[in-house]
């Protein structure tokens, strides 16, 4: 959200307007009529589908973070949140990828909500910073992932 340097509030940038708009899109689209695998399977497309809109280096990290996602949390079902590929679990999303560009950060982030376990004594992270997805980054990941369900 934008504000002045008096501390005004301005309403939200067009980033957050825009990721609004995706996820009020997206609450339609599943209230649709349909059997769950079709719903699914139509929820799986259209986050591939995101992750091939995005840039290069996001890209590339959204589609790896979504391969160790599934392979580490097969429980897990990808849908789009916010307008990002996001996975959840009984509807509830646990994790969410959110590309550097969406909202022109220097670098991507992998999210996680009060559905995901990662609880450490009484503070810990809940989002981390992504630049590049290299076999260490993608075992964290993986580790993450398989703990938060834990």
């Amino acid at each position: 959200m934008t504000s002045t340097d008096s501390g005004t509030y301005e309403g939200f940038t067009a980033e957050e307007r825009a990721a609004m708009k995706e996820h009020a899109q997206g609450q339609k689209k599943a209230a649709r009529h349909g059997s769950r695998a079709d719903k699914a399977a139509e929820a799986e497309r259209d986050v591939l589908a995101k992750i091939a809109e995005m840039q290069d280096s996001d890209r590339i990290m959204a589609e790896r973070v979504h391969a160790v996602v599934l392979a580490s949390a097969p429980a897990l079902a990808p849908k789009l949140w916010y307008g990002m590929p996001a996975y959840a679990l009984d509807g509830k999303v646990v994790c969410f990828f959110q590309s550097a560009a969406k909202f022109k950060s220097r670098y991507a982030t992998l999210g996680f909500n009060d559905p995901a376990k990662l609880d450490e004594g009484h503070m810990w992270a809940t989002a981390f910073a992504l630049t590049e997805a290299t076999a260490e980054a993608e075992a964290r990941i993986a580790a993450l992932v398989k703990r938060a369900m834990s």
